[in-house]
C-alpha cells in the first residue's frame, strides 16, 4: 500500500502528458494554478511601474532652467503673479541674493549723484588752493603745455582761466600734475640752458617794452610822488603830534556842516540826460557833460553858462577838470577822448582806443590823463604831446572807472569784472588785485589821507579798502541800486559821497563810515558828481538837472 501510494503519484504525473488528461476530471483545475505561476505575463508590466519616478526627478530638474529668468523680475516686477509662484522656490536664493538687490536703482542713482556732487566739491576746494595766472596769454600757455586746447568756442577769458584751474585740479587729484609741471619744467631748463643771455625766464608777471616817453613819464612820477608824499606824511604827524590839534573835534565840525547841506540851486543842463561833471580847480567853472555829446562850462556860483564844448560825435561818458589849469578833458562813445580849454576850443585829441570810453581822470600833476575804455584796457596820454604812454591790461571785462592817488603814485581802475586792481605808475605793476564785489564795479576813489580807497558798483554796496592791511574794511549797503560814482572829499577825506540809481546821493563819514546824509531831489537815475573844496557838492542826473548841495551856517567854527 505504501508503495502503491508512493508510485501513484508518478505514474499520475506522467499520465498528463498523455490520454488520462481527458478521462481523469480533477485533473483540470490542478493546470489553472500552473498558469498563475507563470511569472513573466504579470510581472514584466509591474516593473516599469517604479520607472514612473524618474519624472518625478526629471521635473524639478526641468525648474533649473527657470531660476535665471526669476533673477530679473524682483527688480522691476516686485509683487508680480510670477514670484507667487516661485516663493517657495526661490527662497532660499532670495536670503541669499539679497544684499544685491537691496537698493534699488532710484536709490543708485541718488547715491552717484551725492558721491559726484561730493567730488566735485573737493575739486573747486583743491581748485581754489590751487594758483593759476590770472594774465591771458599765460592761460594759454598753461593749457597748451598740459595738452589742452588754449581755447574753446565763444569761450571768455575768465572762462578760460577756470577751466584751466579745473584742469589742474583734476590732474593734482590724480597725482599727474607734478609729474606733467615738472617734465614741462625739465624742457624748459633744458632749453634755457642753450640760451646764453638769458638768466632767467620769467612768464608771469609779464612785461612789455615801452616808449623812451613813458620811461621818462615814470621818472618824473616817481619824482612828483616822493614829494608829495613826503609832505603828506609829514602833514599827518603833525596833527597826530600837535597838542593844539583835535582830530575828532574837527571831524566831528565837518560832519556836522554835512548833516546841514541842503539843496541850494536846480538848473537844466541839457536837452538829453547828464552822465558827468566837475568843478574846476579853483571852484570859479562846473563843466557838465551829456548824452547829446555836448560838454557845457557854468560859472559858479550863479551856474550861468559860459561856453559850450561841441566835437564829439557820439555821447560823452564823463568830464573832468585838469587839477592844476582851467583845461578840461571829455571822453565819449565814440573811442576818443579831448583836451579843451575853458572857452571850448579844442586843444588835443586822443586816439586809440578799440571801443567805447568810460570814465576818465587827470594825474595830480596835471600832465597826464587816464582813459579808460570797454576794449578791456586804460590808458595813460601825455597832455603836452598827445602820446599815448602806456596801454594798461589786466582786466578780463570792460574798465569802466579810474582814480589816481593824491601823491600821483598809485592809480586804482575797476571794471565789469567786479575786481578793482591798484597799480604803482612808476614800475607799471599790479600789486593789489582787490576782489570782493559780486557784481561790476563802477566807482573808485583814494582818500586824501593815501591809505583807504573806495569802490561801488551794480551789488548796491560801497567797499572801504585798506591799503595798508589790502583787505577790505568796511561794506556799506549804500543804496537800493547800483552806485554810479564814488568821491571822497578832496580836503582831509572825512567825508565820502556816493552817487545811484536809486535817484539819491549820500554823505558818509570818512571815521566810521555812517550814513550822515541823503541828498534827495532827483527824479531821475543820478550819474555823476563832484565835490568842491570848500564843500559844495554838485550831481548830475538822467532828469537833466544839475543841482548844487550846500551847507549852511553853523554855531562851530574852524580856527
Amino acid at each position: 500500500m505504501e508503495i502503491d501510494e508512493d508510485n501513484s503519484p508518478s505514474t499520475s504525473a506522467a499520465i498528463p502528458d498523455g490520454d488520462s488528461m481527458a478521462t481523469n476530471t480533477p485533473i483540470p483545475p490542478i493546470q489553472p494554478i500552473v498558469p498563475p505561476v507563470i511569472p513573466p505575463a504579470v510581472v514584466p508590466p509591474m516593473a516599469p511601474i517604479p520607472a514612473i519616478p524618474p519624472p518625478a526627478i526629471v521635473h524639478p530638474l526641468a525648474s533649473l532652467p527657470i531660476r535665471p529668468p526669476v533673477l530679473k523680475p524682483p527688480i522691476p516686477q516686485n509683487g508680480g503673479v510670477k514670484t507667487s509662484d516661485s516663493d517657495s522656490d526661490h527662497e532660499d536664493e532670495g536670503q541669499a541674493t539679497a544684499g544685491e538687490y537691496e537698493i534699488s536703482e532710484e536709490s543708485k542713482l541718488v547715491r552717484e549723484r551725492q558721491e559726484k556732487a561730493m567730488q566735485e566739491l573737493l575739486m573747486k576746494r583743491r581748485a581754489a588752493a590751487l594758483a593759476v595766472p590770472t594774465n591771458d596769454m599765460a592761460v594759454r600757455t598753461r593749457l597748451r603745455r598740459l595738452g589742452e586746447p588754449i581755447t574753446l568756442f565763444g569761450e571768455r577769458e575768465m572762462e578760460r582761466r577756470d577751466r584751466l584751474r579745473m584742469l589742474m585740479a583734476k590732474l593734482d587729484s590724480e597725482g599727474q600734475l607734478e609729474k606733467l609741471m615738472k617734465a614741462h619744467e625739465e624742457e624748459e631748463a633744458a632749453v634755457s640752458a642753450k640760451v646764453e643771455e638769458i638768466e632767467e625766464e620769467i612768464q608771469y608777471p609779464f612785461y612789455t617794452e615801452g616808449p623812451n616817453e613813458l620811461l621818462d613819464a615814470r621818472i618824473d612820477i616817481a619824482k612828483y610822488s616822493l614829494v608829495k608824499a613826503a609832505a603828506r606824511l609829514q602833514h599827518a604827524r603833525r596833527k597826530r603830534e600837535d597838542p593844539d590839534e583835535d582830530m575828532d573835534a574837527e571831524i566831528d565840525w565837518v560832519l556836522k556842516q554835512a548833516e546841514n547841506l541842503a539843496l541850494d540851486c536846480s538848473v537844466i543842463g541839457d536837452d538829453r540826460p547828464l552822465s558827468g561833471c566837475s568843478f574846476s580847480y579853483d571852484g570859479k567853472f562846473l563843466a557838465t557833460c551829456s548824452l547829446s555829446g555836448v560838454a557845457k562850462l557854468w560859472s559858479m556860483p550863479k551856474v550861468s553858462k559860459h561856453s559850450i564844448v561841441k566835437g564829439h560825435t557820439e555821447r560823452a561818458t564823463d568830464v573832468t577838470f585838469s587839477p592844476v589849469s582851467s583845461h578840461l578833458a571829455t571822453a565819449s562813445a565814440d573811442r576818443t577822448a579831448k583836451l579843451w580849454n575853458s572857452d571850448g576850443l579844442l586843444l588835443k585829441a586822443f586816439e586809440g582806443h578799440l571801443d567805447r570810453l568810460a570814465r576818465i581822470a587827470f594825474h595830480p600833476s596835471g600832465k597826464y590823463l587816464g582813459t579808460t575804455s570797454f576794449d578791456k584796457t586804460w590808458r595813460l596820454w601825455d597832455i603836452d604831446s598827445g602820446v599815448e604812454l602806456l596801454l594798461q591790461e589786466g582786466h578780463s571785462r570792460s574798465v569802466y572807472g579810474i582814480a589816481f592817488h593824491k601823491d600821483g603814485s598809485l592809480a586804482a581802475s575797476c571794471g565789469l569784472d567786479a575786481l578793482a586792481r591798484v597799480w604803482d605808475l612808476r614800475t607799471g605793476r599790479s600789486i593789489l588785485a582787490l576782489e570782493g564785489h559780486v557784481k561790476p564795479v563802477l566807482g573808485v576813489s583814494f582818500s586824501p589821507n593815501g591809505y583807504h580807497l573806495a569802490t561801488g558798483g551794480e551789488d548796491n554796496t560801497c567797499r572801504i579798502w585798506d591799503l595798508r592791511k589790502k583787505k577790505s574794511l568796511y561794506i556799506i549797503p549804500a543804496h537800493s541800486n547800483l552806485i554810479s560814482q564814488v568821491k571822497f572829499e578832496p580836503q582831509e577825506g572825512y567825508y565820502l559821497v556816493t552817487a545811484s540809481y536809486d535817484m539819491t546821493a549820500k554823505v558818509w563819514s570818512g571815521r566810521d563810515f555812517k550814513p550822515v546824509k541823503s541828498l534827495q531831489g532827483h527824479e531821475a537815475k543820478v550819474t555823476g558828481l563832484d565835490i568842491r573844496e570848500d564843500g559844495c557838492i554838485a550831481t548830475v542826473s538822467h532828469d537833466r538837472t544839475i543841482k548844487l548841495w550846500t551847507a549852511g551856517k553853523t554855531d562851530m567854527d574852524l580856527d
